[in-house]
């Protein structure tokens, strides 16, 4: 399992893109694979001001229902509505087509404890 270099991770799974201030944020491929097949995803409105660490949806699978966590604090642009209708897109491609929210960053100190790629496969090997 690999994991993309431009992105940040979290301890909940989650990777987060930062462009300037606006953070593109989606679960890894370790998450979707510990999860089975994604049958339904609940996003947050457009608008929505998140805390880091602030549940902000849920993804359903065959095998568990999972929360999603907000890797930094920011207000939500824009949510890949996509995946409510396609919620198995988060199988298929978790690090490119199927994110799941952009925020715009309103605390920049929030993004600094996120892991980079080496670190992250790091932990996840260290959790079997």
């Amino acid at each position: 399992m690999s994991f993309p270099t431009e992105l940040k991770y979290t301890k909940d799974h989650e990777w987060a893109k930062v462009d300037g201030k606006t953070i593109t944020i989606g679960i890894t491929d370790h998450a979707q694979k510990a999860l089975g097949d994604i049958v339904y995803v609940e996003l947050p409105a457009v608008g929505r001001t998140l805390k880091k660490h602030e549940t902000f949806g849920v993804v359903e699978s065959i095998k568990a229902v999972s929360d999603l966590y907000s890797p930094v604090a920011g207000k939500v642009l824009e949510v890949n509505s996509s995946l409510t209708d396609e919620p198995a897109r988060i199988n298929q491609d978790p690090h490119k087509g199927a994110w799941m929210i952009k925020l715009e960053l309103t605390d920049p100190a929030s993004a600094t404890d996120l892991m980079d790629a080496a670190a992250y496969t790091a932990y996840v090997a260290s959790l079997k």
